[in-house]
C-alpha cells in the first residue's frame, strides 16, 4: 500500500507507472497472499448476483442524478476531491488501460479481501485473528469494516458503505473468501468495462 501510494511521487511514464503497480501486486499476492488464498467460489449464482448488485448500486447515482457527485457532502476537505487517476495521454493506450483492467479485475480482489474481509475483522475481534473462523463478525467489526471500507473510497464514500455493507453479510453467508475474490472481481471487471465504453474516467480511482 505504502509503494503504491509512493509511486505518484516517482513520476513515471504511465506505461511504467502501470507494469510497476502490476509487478507489485503480483509479486505480493505470489510470495504472501497464495499460500492463505482459497479461491474456490462455493456459491457461484450468488456470487455473480452480488457482484453485478454492487457495480449497479456503485453507478447509479451519478447515472440517475445529475450533479450527485459534485455536492458537498462527497467532496469536501474530509472525502477529497473527486479526480481522474489516468492522465489525458493514456486513455487511449491499449496496453496502460488493459493492465489497469487486470489490476483493478484480478488483482486488486484478492489483496482487498485478504484484508478487508479475511483480515481485518477478525483482527478486531481477537489479535489471534486465527482462532477465529472466516466469515466471522461482531457488531462492532461489521462496522468498523464497512466504515473503513467506505473511507476508503473517498467522494464515492456512499457506495463504497452499500458495497463494504453487501460484501461483508456475502462473507457472513458463504464464509468463502474465494466467493468475495470472486464478487469483487466481477464488480470490477464491470465498472473498468463501464469506464471504457463510456469514458467515464472518474469512476476508476
Amino acid at each position: 500500500m505504502l509503494l503504491l501510494a509512493g509511486l505518484p511521487s516517482l513520476g513515471l511514464a504511465p506505461r511504467a507507472d502501470a507494469i510497476v503497480r502490476v509487478a507489485i501486486l503480483t509479486v505480493v499476492i505470489g510470495t504472501i497472499g497464495w499460500p492463505v488464498v482459497d479461491l474456490r467460489v462455493r456459491f457461484p449464482l450468488g456470487t455473480i448476483a452480488v457482484g453485478v448488485a454492487v457495480f449497479a448500486v456503485w453507478i447509479a447515482p451519478d447515472l440517475l442524478i445529475p450533479g450527485w457527485r459534485g455536492q458537498a457532502i462527497f467532496q469536501n476537505g474530509i472525502t477529497g476531491r473527486l479526480t481522474v487517476s489516468l492522465p489525458p495521454e493514456a486513455r487511449d493506450d491499449l496496453l496502460v488501460l488493459a493492465l489497469r483492467l487486470v489490476r483493478a479485475a484480478l488483482l486488486v480482489p484478492v489483496l482487498e479481501e485478504l484484508f478487508w474481509r479475511g483480515w481485518l475483522p477478525r483482527f478486531l475481534d481477537a489479535r489471534d485473528f486465527q482462532s477465529l473462523p472466516l466469515g466471522h463478525f461482531s457488531t462492532t467489526s461489521f462496522v468498523a469494516t464497512a466504515l473503513l471500507f467506505a473511507a476508503e473510497h473517498g467522494p464515492f464514500w456512499e457506495v463504497g458503505l452499500i458495497a463494504g455493507v453487501a460484501y461483508n453479510l456475502w462473507m457472513q453467508r458463504t464464509r468463502s473468501l474465494g466467493d468475495l475474490i470472486a464478487a469483487h472481481g466481477l464488480t470490477n471487471l464491470l465498472l473498468g468495462l463501464f469506464v471504457l465504453v463510456t469514458r467515464r474516467w472518474e469512476f476508476w480511482l
